[in-house]
C-alpha cells in the first residue's frame, strides 16, 4: 500500500525518532511511504496547502504556538478520512482527541510494541476506505465513500443512505448490507448504522457524529455495545 505519512513534533529528537519508527514499521509491513517531519503545527499547515494532505499523521499534543488538537481540528475541516494519532507525554487531552475522531492516542516513551499495531490499524482503516457504494438513482449512477455513510434506514421498497449528501433508492437493506463490511451494525430491522460515526449510546437511541440518530430497539442496548467494542 502506498502511504504518507507526516510527523509533527518540536523537538528534534522525537521527530527522528519517530520518522525512524515509522520508516522501520513501513518496511517489515510491506508498504512504500512517503514521509515529511514538521518542526510546529504552522509549518505542517502551510505544507499541506501545498500536498493537499497526508493520510496518517502522527502528532504531538504540546508543542510552542498552535498545539497539536487544534492542529488537528484544522485539518478535520478538509479531510476526514486522514488517520491522526496523537503522541504526547500527558493524558489530558484525551477527550479533545474524540473531537477530532483520532485513531489513537500514545503516551511516551512510545516503542515498536505501541506504535506498530497503531499504525496497522490505521492503515487498515485507510484502506476500507477507500471502498465505495455504486447507487443507481434511476438515470444516474453515484459513487459513495462507504465511510461517507453515517446510516441507512429502510422505508417501504426503499432505502435512504445518510451521509454529506443523502441518497434514496430503491432496494432492500438485506441488498445494502451485503454490499457493507464490519464496521455497520444493523439496528432493528429498519437501519444499520456505522460504527465509527456513533457518538453516544442509550437504551433508546444511537446518536452519531453527523448530527443525526437512529432509535435503538428494545434489547439491542448491550448487543451496539458489543459490536463497538468487538469493531474497535
Amino acid at each position: 500500500m502506498d502511504l504518507t505519512i507526516a510527523v509533527v513534533d518540536d523537538e528534534p529528537a522525537d521527530r527522528a525518532y519517530l520518522m525512524e519508527l515509522a520508516r522501520r514499521w513501513a518496511e517489515r509491513a510491506g508498504h512504500t511511504v512517503r514521509m515529511e517531519a514538521f518542526p510546529s503545527a504552522e509549518s505542517f499547515l502551510f505544507r499541506l496547502e501545498e500536498t493537499g494532505g497526508f493520510q496518517l499523521l502522527l502528532l504531538d499534543v504540546e508543542m510552542g504556538g498552535m498545539d497539536g488538537v487544534t492542529m488537528a481540528r484544522t485539518v478535520r475541516k478538509r479531510d476526514d478520512r486522514a488517520q491522526i494519532v496523537f503522541i504526547t507525554g500527558y493524558s489530558d487531552y484525551i477527550a479533545e482527541g474524540y473531537e477530532v475522531e483520532a485513531l489513537h492516542y500514545l503516551l511516551k516513551p512510545v516503542g515498536e510494541e505501541k506504535l506498530f499495531p497503531v499504525l496497522d490499524r490505521a492503515a487498515g482503516k485507510l484502506r476500507k476506505n477507500e471502498r465505495t457504494l455504486t447507487l443507481d438513482l434511476g438515470g444516474e449512477i453515484v459513487r459513495m465513500p462507504l465511510y461517507q455513510l453515517q446510516y441507512a434506514e429502510v422505508r417501504g421498497n426503499y432505502v435512504t443512505l445518510h451521509g454529506k449528501k443523502d441518497y434514496t433508492v430503491r432496494m432492500t437493506l438485506q441488498e445494502l448490507e451485503r454490499q457493507l463490511d464490519d464496521r455497520f451494525f444493523r439496528a432493528g430491522r429498519s437501519a444499520v448504522v456505522n460504527l465509527s460515526c456513533i457518538t453516544r449510546v442509550t437504551r433508546t437511541e444511537i446518536f452519531l457524529s453527523g448530527g443525526g440518530s437512529v432509535p435503538l430497539p428494545r434489547g439491542a442496548y448491550e448487543k451496539v455495545n458489543r459490536a463497538i467494542i468487538n469493531w474497535r
